[in-house]
């Protein structure tokens, strides 16, 4: 499973104000198959910001075909959006090791916006990520349980105590049955 912690701001970005107003702005995150978009920007043109999480399920063979991930900036318009740039990671590496460690993060680090006709530079946004299998999602979720409160915790002194309690028990029914068989031959 890949999840994005997408706590992306728009670093910089080279356009021009419209006379409008102040433009507003989303983002689409392609990865394979799958589509998400974000909410429309929270703050001003050149510091726009989302802090939205996605999870992308992606089967183990889907890993091989899936190469990188998009994201598209897009301006919302009065009577349409128009796409501001887009920028592309690379995820061979990412999937490759993130499967074998069971869980990896990339922190947020400034990529670059190019519009996609001519790859002119419009500027960075700044995306952190993490990669995480099923299995560790699971004993995420086991140890926030614990931490919430939920799961309740037993210290292991009181397993260890348990554990003698029933082997004392099993000794003591076989000492007994082994003495009654015993008397019982005597008379």
């Amino acid at each position: 499973m890949l999840e994005f912690l997408f706590d992306a701001k728009l670093v910089s970005l080279k356009l021009s104000v419209s006379a409008l107003g102040s433009p507003a702005y989303y983002v689409t995150v392609e990865c394979g198959n799958h589509e998400r978009r974000t909410k429309v920007s929270s703050g001003k043109h050149e510091h726009a910001c989302w802090n939205e999480k996605f999870s992308f399920e992606l089967p183990t063979s889907d890993w091989n075909n899936i190469t990188h991930i998009k994201f598209r900036i897009m301006e919302t318009k009065l009577l349409n959006n128009e796409s501001v740039g887009a920028t592309v990671i690379h995820l061979g590496g990412i999937v490759s090791e993130g499967y074998e460690r069971g869980l990896i993060e990339v922190l947020p680090a400034p990529y670059n916006v190019v519009l996609e006709e001519d790859n002119t530079y419009k500027g960075e946004i700044k995306i952190g990520f993490k990669f995480f299998t099923k299995e560790e999602i699971a004993l995420t979720e086991a140890r926030e349980s614990i931490a919430d409160g939920k799961l309740q915790r037993q210290p292991i002194c009181s397993k260890i105590l348990n554990l003698w309690r029933i082997v004392w028990l099993k000794l003591s029914c076989f000492i007994d049955h082994k003495n009654s068989s015993s008397g019982q031959k005597k008379q």
